[in-house]
């Protein structure tokens, strides 16, 4: 008998490996076999990226996913297959990306959940760093060492290591404590000026990363409305009073922006920013309150030592939300 179709179950849940319900089962799709393939080709990203929440409120929490699949084969008389059937298996979902370039499926960083090897922080600032349990002993920071146990639980899988103000050097090894994964510099920034703001963004490896902007900082706020013209003239009197409008406004609301600025950033940091630029969850550090901003920035020009020798990025955000509270 030949293969005709997949029945294949889609469990999402959080929690251990394997501890879903059928309260868990969140789709059932079926797909046949086309022309003379003989295997079955499921993309299940963009299901399972409804189901992965992405919200921030400065507290650096786990966000991911356990994805159990379960294949029932059917062949061409419609009888289940008795042998190899069904198939499950069992994936950990980040809410991540690979580029064109890494092709298909693309493996993307096991250990350390950032790209650039480069972080600044305010002088005096603590800051942290995105780990992925699975596929690291021990943090190292400044030869202070930090272990990382894996309970196998989604809320620790992605683990954010505080790091010191003021330090220098980040060392990430694997499991066997002993090989060095990634080297991370830290570079404390003194900045007696202007008051530097952080800006947290969902970076290509599903983890929340910092960016600080040290320098100049511009707040904008533009106004929406709309106006109307009204019949101002008194019936009984035949004349009407100057310190009433003829024309009234109404739908008013605002848009407020701001326009940060990195500071002189190295040649390595230019994959921050553009893991930044294509961040759809952003956030602002505004006074005691973390609020969400969309980047306002379209273009970018990569900036480099031979052509531009010290690198400072301008960016404009927008606050998402409008000024005047019209929630409903």
């Amino acid at each position: 008998m030949s293969l005709k179709s997949i029945d294949l179950q889609i469990y999402i849940y959080q929690g251990t490996s394997g501890s879903y319900t059928n309260a868990d089962l969140k789709y059932t799709i079926q797909k046949g076999v086309v022309g003379s393939d003989t295997n079955v080709v499921f993309e299940i990203a963009e299901l399972v990226r409804d189901y992965i929440t992405l919200t921030f409120n400065n507290d650096y929490i786990s966000r991911c996913v356990w994805v159990t699949t379960v294949g029932t084969a059917i062949d061409d008389n419609d009888v289940i297959y008795t042998y190899g059937s069904p198939i499950t298996n069992t994936y950990l979902a980040l809410d991540g990306y690979g580029f064109f370039e890494d092709e298909v499926n693309p493996a993307l960083s096991s250990h350390a959940l950032i790209t650039a090897n480069t972080i600044y922080l305010p002088e005096n600032v603590a800051g942290k760093i995105p780990i992925f349990a699975e596929g690291v002993g021990k943090v190292s920071i400044d030869s202070v060492d930090t272990q990382i146990t894996d309970n196998g639980n989604t809320n620790q899988k992605i683990q954010y290591i505080t790091i010191p103000a003021n330090s220098s050097t980040i060392q990430v090894y694997g499991t066997d404590d002993a090989t060095l994964l990634k080297t991370v510099t830290v570079n404390s920034v003194c900045e007696p000026k202007f008051n530097p703001y952080k800006i947290t963004f969902v970076n290509r490896m599903g983890a929340y990363q910092d960016l600080w902007a040290f320098k100049k900082s511009v707040e904008k706020m533009s106004v929406t409305d709309k106006t109307f013209k009204k019949n101002i003239i008194s019936s009984s009197t035949a004349s009407y009073p100057v310190y009433e409008g003829q024309k009234e406004r109404y739908s008013t609301n605002a848009q407020k922006s701001i326009t940060l600025n990195t500071g002189f950033i190295n040649e390595d940091s230019n994959a921050t920013i553009e893991e930044l630029f294509l961040a759809e969850q952003a956030w602002i550090r505004y006074g005691s309150q973390t609020l969400p901003v969309i980047p306002k920035t379209k273009s970018l020009t990569y900036k480099t030592s031979v052509n531009d020798r010290l690198a400072n990025y301008k960016i404009d955000f927008d606050f998402a939300f409008n000024a005047i509270n019209n929630v409903r």
